[in-house]
C-alpha cells in the first residue's frame, strides 16, 4: 500500500508531500526555483527539455543510492527518504550544456526580439552563463532557416526561435481541445506547425492566443503589441474583466506611455496579459479577449458631445449638450409627464452605470419605461426560472462542468458565443463525460459531443415535453425529491401525458428512440447539467421552453447540488448585472417589484423623492417603447450603449419609430447606427477608462478597473447620468462608483455584502451575498428554492408564429460568430475584421441545388418584412430547409427580416425562426471576395 504522504529532503530542507508529487512540485513548495522550459502545471509533462535535472539519492535496502544520470524533476515522483540536490556543480553544468545546445541553433537577434525581457531562454542563459557558440567551435554548425509565418493579424510565428518545448502543442490539444498544432518532420528538421505546414491563418486556429501566453521564447509573439513597447516600457498592469461575452474572464491591461502618438503624452493600452489566478479563465482567453481590444484607441471614438443642427452633427461642449438635453426633457415632462420617456440601459455598462440609469429613469424622469437588451436574449429566462425556482439566473458555477456526469446543451453555439466556457465543456468531453448537443446546426461543440440531435427550428418545446414524458413513464423521476422539494407535479404529469416520443418526432425531427435514450441518460446520471442560450429563449414560447427545462431538473433532482443545475449562458459581458440593477420595466434593483408600495417607499426614501414620484405600474418593454414612439405617445428616449437599429427585430420599423421622437439622446463610444439618428450624442468611456463591476453569467460580481484616462472628453456613464440628473434638479450626491455600489448594497439584498473594497481584497463574489461577512453563493437552491418549493409547469407546444410556404419555403435563424460581438461596434474596429471581414449565409447543398446556387454566389435573402443581399456558403453542417447568418454586420442587417412576434410572458421576440426565400443576384459592382476570408461553417 502506498503511503498517503512522503517525507524527503531537498537542499537540506525536510518536507512532507502527498504521494505521487513530482520533485519539481515539491521543490516549489519550498520556494526553490528549478528552471523549466517544457513544464507547465496545467499540462502533461513530457520531460523533454531536460533543464530541470537534479541529483537524487534514494533509499534502498543497502542504504542510500544515487540515481543514475541526472533525472528531470518534472517527471520524477518523490519517494520516502529521497534526498534531492538542485544546485550541485554537475547539475549546473548539465543545465548550462542544455542551454548552449539550444543557443547553438537560435537566432542572434535578442536586441530586437519582441520577447526580450520576457524570454525564459534569455533569462536562463544569463543565470547559468550560457552563450552562443564561438565561431568554429564544436557547436557552431548548421542552423535552421524556417520561413516566418506572419500572414495573420495576431500571431507571428518564427520557428527558428522554437526550442521544441511542446507547450503550444499541448495547450492547443489539452486545454483548447482543437489540436491545430503538432510536431512536423523529424530529427534536426523537426518543427511545430499546423497540418500540412500551412500558415496559421489558413489553418483551423481560432487565435485564442494560449500558445503565445505559454511560449517561453520569441517563437510565438503577439503582433498587436509589436513595436508598442518592451516589458520595461509597460508602466503598469491593471487587472480587469473582459468587455465581451458573459463568461467574465479576467486579464491585465498593459499600459504604456506613448508621447507624440495621437494626443501628446497619452497613455495607451497595448494589449493584455493573462494571469493564472483568473477565477473563471485562468490564463486562457478567446480571440476577442486577447486580441480584440484595439477599439479602445480607435480613431472613430467619440471624443466630444455632438448636437444635430440642420441635419448634421456638430461638436459642442458638455455644458451646452447637458443643458440642451435638460431643456428638452423638462419641456416634454411638463407637457406630457414621465411616461412620455423611454430609457434603454446597457448590458455593456457596469453595474454602477446601470444602477444610476435605473435611478435616473424612475426618480428623475418619473417613468418605469426602462429596459435593455435582455429583452432580446434572456427575458424568458428571467421569467421562466423565476416562476420555477424563484430566481432567474444560472444555478451553478462554471467550475461545476468538471463535476458533471452528463451534459445536455440545447440551443447554444457555445464554442463561438462563450469560447472560454466552451473549453470546459470540450475538456469534459475529452475526459469521457457524455454530452448531447441539441441544435439545428452541427456546431463545433455538436461535432465533438457524444450525440448531436439536429432539431428542427421551433421543435424545442415538443422535444422537452417528450423527454419529461419518458422520465415519468419509465419511472426515472426522483420521487423523493419531487415529494420533498416541489409542487405542481400533477399539472406537469397531465400536460405531458400524450407527449410521447412518437408524437414529438415529426415536430422535432428526432427519432423516438433517440429521444428515449437522451431522457434515460439525463435522468440516470448522478449529476447532470443543462446549458442553453438563445436557441431556447428567442421564441414566442421562450418562457415555456425555459419552464420545460426547469421541469426536467425538478423531475430528476438535478438541481441544488454540484455538477448539476439549469445554466443559461448570458451573451453580453454584463447582461446579468443590468438585470440585477433594475434595467427592466417591472422591477427595481434586486428584482424588487415596482408594484409593491413598501419597495417604492424604500427606494423613494433613499433617492430623496416622494413615493408618489415613483410610478406604480410596470413600464414598457423596448418593443412597446418603439411602438409607442411610432404612434406618437412616447416623445423622448435615452439610449445608453444599445444599438436597436441592428439588434431588434423588424428593424426598419425601429428606424421609423426613432425618427418620430421629439428628442433622442444616445450615449455611446462610437457613432452607431442608432446614434446616427439621435439629436444629441454624448461620448462615453470604454471599460478601460472607468471603475465599477460586471456580473458574469454565473452571478460572479467582479471588478472593472480604470487603466487609462478617458479618451478625449468622454465620460463614464455613471457620471453622465449624474450630470443629467443635476441639470434636471435632482442631483445624486454620489462621488464615485464605489459610493454607488455602497448604495446598491444598502438597497439590494442580494448584493448586500458586495463592495469594491471587498472584491479588491477577496476576489469576485457570487450573489446572493447578503452581508459583509457572507461568503457569496456559487450554487443556488441547495437546501431550498428561492421561492420555497420548486414549481412544475404544464406547458404546451405551439408551432412557430410564421410557417413556411411556397413563397417562403426556408426557415431563417440568426446567431453569433466567434470573431465578432453583438452589432459589431467594438469587434469590427479591431484586427478581428481582418479575419472575418464580411458576413455570409449558411445553406445546405441540397437546398442550394434546388435554387440553382453554388458556393460563393450572391443571394437575395428575403422575408415578408424585407430583403438583404450577401454571399452564400454551402455546408452540410446545417439542417436542410434552414439557413443561418449573424446580426453583426450592418451591410447585411438581418434583423430587417426577423419577425416581431413576442412571447406573451417575457415579451421576447421570436428572432430564431421565420420563413424566408433565397434567390441568386449579381454581386455588388466592383465586389471582390476578401483575401483569406474564413467561411466558418
Amino acid at each position: 500500500m502506498i503511503d498517503a504522504t512522503v517525507e524527503l529532503t531537498i537542499d537540506g530542507q525536510a518536507l512532507s508531500v502527498p504521494a505521487g508529487t513530482t520533485v519539481l512540485a515539491a521543490a516549489r513548495q519550498l520556494g526553490i526555483d528549478i528552471p523549466t522550459l517544457c513544464h507547465d502545471p496545467e499540462l502533461t509533462n513530457p520531460g523533454s527539455c531536460r533543464l530541470c535535472v537534479v541529483e537524487i539519492e534514494v533509499a534502498t535496502a543497502g542504504g542510500m543510492m544515487k540515481m543514475r544520470n541526472l533525472p528531470p524533476s518534472c517527471v520524477t515522483a518523490v519517494s520516502p527518504g529521497m534526498v534531492v540536490r538542485t544546485g550541485t556543480e554537475a547539475v549546473v553544468e548539465a543545465r548550462r550544456t542544455v542551454l548552449e545546445l539550444l543557443l547553438a541553433n537560435h537566432p542572434k537577434d535578442c536586441l530586437r526580439c519582441e520577447r526580450t525581457g520576457r524570454c525564459k531562454l534569455q533569462t536562463y542563459a544569463y543565470e547559468y552563463g550560457a552563450d552562443f557558440p564561438l565561431p568554429g567551435s564544436a557547436l557552431d554548425g548548421e542552423r535552421r532557416h524556417d520561413p516566418l509565418d506572419d500572414g495573420n493579424p495576431f500571431i507571428r510565428r518564427d520557428m527558428n526561435k522554437c526550442v521544441l518545448c511542446g507547450k503550444c502543442v499541448r495547450v492547443c490539444a489539452e486545454v483548447q481541445g482543437r489540436h491545430v498544432l503538432d510536431y512536423v518532420k523529424r530529427g534536426f528538421a523537426t518543427t511545430v506547425g499546423p497540418a500540412f505546414e500551412r500558415p496559421l491563418g489558413e489553418s483551423d486556429c481560432v487565435f485564442c492566443g494560449s500558445c503565445v501566453a505559454l511560449c517561453p521564447t520569441g517563437a510565438l509573439v503577439d503582433k498587436t503589441k509589436a513595436g508598442k513597447g518592451r516589458p520595461w516600457d509597460v508602466r503598469r498592469k491593471v487587472r480587469t474583466t473582459c468587455p465581451y461575452c458573459g463568461t467574465g474572464c479576467n486579464f491585465d491591461l498593459e499600459v504604456v506611455g506613448r508621447p507624440g502618438a495621437g494626443e501628446p503624452g497619452r497613455e495607451e493600452v497595448i494589449g493584455v496579459a493573462s494571469a493564472s489566478d483568473g477565477p473563471v479563465n485562468g490564463r486562457h482567453l478567446c480571440v476577442k479577449g486577447r486580441f480584440g481590444l484595439s477599439f479602445i484607441h480607435h480613431p472613430d471614438r467619440l471624443r466630444r458631445p455632438l448636437v444635430k443642427k440642420e441635419g448634421r452633427f456638430v461638436e459642442t461642449s458638455w455644458e451646452e449638450a447637458i443643458a440642451l438635453v435638460a431643456e428638452r426633457f423638462q419641456a416634454i415632462r411638463a407637457d406630457h409627464g414621465g411616461d412620455a420617456f423611454g430609457v434603454l440601459a446597457s448590458a455593456k455598462a457596469t453595474n454602477e452605470d446601470n444602477y444610476l440609469i435605473n435611478r435616473f429613469a424612475r426618480a428623475v424622469l418619473g417613468t418605469n419605461n426602462i429596459d435593455h437588451c435582455a429583452r432580446l436574449c434572456h427575458a424568458s429566462t428571467v421569467a421562466g426560472l423565476a416562476a420555477a425556482f424563484g430566481s432567474g439566473a444560472m444555478t451553478n458555477p462554471i467550475g461545476d462542468i468538471a463535476k458533471s456526469d452528463f451534459l445536455l446543451v440545447i440551443g447554444s453555439n457555445t464554442t463561438e458565443s462563450h469560447p472560454v466556457l466552451a473549453q470546459k465543456l470540450l475538456q469534459a468531453i475529452g475526459r469521457g463525460t457524455p454530452c448531447v448537443v441539441i441544435d439545428p446546426r452541427q456546431t463545433e461543440l455538436a461535432a465533438a459531443a457524444t450525440n448531436h440531435l439536429a432539431i428542427r427550428p421551433g421543435g424545442d418545446l415538443a422535444l422537452l415535453n417528450a423527454l419529461a414524458h419518458v422520465i415519468i413513464a419509465e419511472g426515472l423521476s426522483n420521487q423523493a425529491f419531487i415529494e420533498e422539494r416541489t409542487e405542481g407535479f400533477a399539472e406537469l404529469q397531465a400536460a405531458v401525458a400524450d407527449c410521447t416520443p412518437e408524437w414529438a418526432a415529426p415536430i422535432a425531427g428526432i427519432a423516438p428512440e433517440v429521444i428515449r435514450e437522451t431522457a434515460r441518460r439525463y435522468a440516470k446520471a448522478e449529476r447532470a447539467s443543462i446549458f442553453y442560450t438563445m436557441g431556447i429563449t428567442q421564441k414566442r414560447t421562450g418562457s415555456h421552453n425555459v419552464m420545460a427545462i426547469a421541469n426536467l431538473a425538478l423531475l430528476t433532482g438535478h438541481i441544488g447540488k454540484e455538477g448539476s443545475g439549469v445554466n443559461p449562458l448570458r451573451g453580453q459581458n454584463n447582461v446579468q448585472g443590468a438585470c440585477d440593477m433594475g434595467a427592466l420595466p417591472n422591477v427595481f434593483p434586486g428584482y424588487q417589484p415596482v408594484t409593491d408600495p413598501a419597495v417604492r417607499a424604500k427606494f423613494a426614501g433613499a433617492w430623496g423623492v416622494a413615493s408618489a414620484d415613483l410610478a406604480e405600474q410596470p413600464g414598457f418593454t423596448v418593443g412597446e417603447m418603439l411602438e409607442a414612439a411610432r404612434s406618437g405617445s412616447l416623445k423622448a428616449m435615452l439610449i445608453v450603449g444599445e444599438n436597436p437599429v441592428l439588434s431588434d427585430p423588424d428593424s426598419s420599423h425601429v428606424v421609423e419609430a426613432l425618427q418620430q421622437l421629439e428628442c433622442l439622446v444616445a450615449v455611446d463610444i462610437f457613432l452607431s447606427e442608432t446614434a446616427q439618428l439621435a439629436h444629441v450624442v454624448l461620448p462615453a468611456c470604454t471599460f478601460a477608462e472607468k471603475e465599477g463591476t460586471f456580473t458574469n453569467t454565473e452571478r460572479r460580481v467582479q471588478r472593472v478597473r480604470q487603466a487609462i484616462e478617458p479618451i478625449g472628453e468622454s465620460r463614464p456613464d455613471w457620471r453622465i447620468m449624474a450630470d443629467l440628473a443635476a441639470a434636471l434638479g435632482r442631483p445624486f450626491d454620489l462621488e464615485d462608483p464605489a459610493a454607488v455600489m455602497a448604495e446598491i448594497a444598502r438597497l439590494t439584498p442580494s448584493y448586500g455584502g458586495v463592495s469594491h473594497e471587498r472584491i479588491d481584497r477577496d476576489g469576485g463574489l457570487c450573489w446572493p451575498c447578503l452581508s459583509p461577512e457572507h461568503p457569496g453563493t456559487p450554487r443556488l437552491h441547495v437546501d431550498r428554492f428561492t421561492r420555497g418549493k420548486g414549481r412544475f409547469h404544464g406547458v404546451h407546444y405551439l408551432p412557430p408564429a410564421e410557417a413556411t410556404d411556397g413563397d417562403y419555403p426556408l426557415v431563417l435563424s440568426t446567431g453569433r460568430r466567434l470573431f465578432h460581438y453583438h452589432t459589431g461596434t467594438m469587434s469590427r474596429r479591431t484586427g478581428l475584421e481582418t479575419i472575418y471581414p464580411e458576413e455570409h449565409l449558411e445553406m445546405h447543398p441540397g437546398d442550394a441545388a434546388a435554387c440553382g446556387l453554388v458556393d460563393g454566389d450572391w443571394v437575395c435573402l428575403s422575408t415578408r418584412r424585407g430583403a438583404i443581399a450577401l454571399p452564400v456558403r454551402l455546408t452540410e453542417s446545417i439542417l436542410a430547409g434552414t439557413v443561418f447568418t449573424s446580426f453583426h454586420f450592418a451591410e447585411a442587417a438581418v434583423n430587417k427580416l426577423t419577425i416581431g412576434v413576442v412571447d406573451p410572458v417575457a415579451k421576447i421576440p421570436e428572432l430564431k425562426v421565420c420563413a424566408c426565400r433565397v434567390e441568386r443576384v449579381e454581386p455588388p459592382e466592383g465586389y471582390r471576395p476578401p483575401a483569406g476570408k474564413r467561411a466558418l461553417v
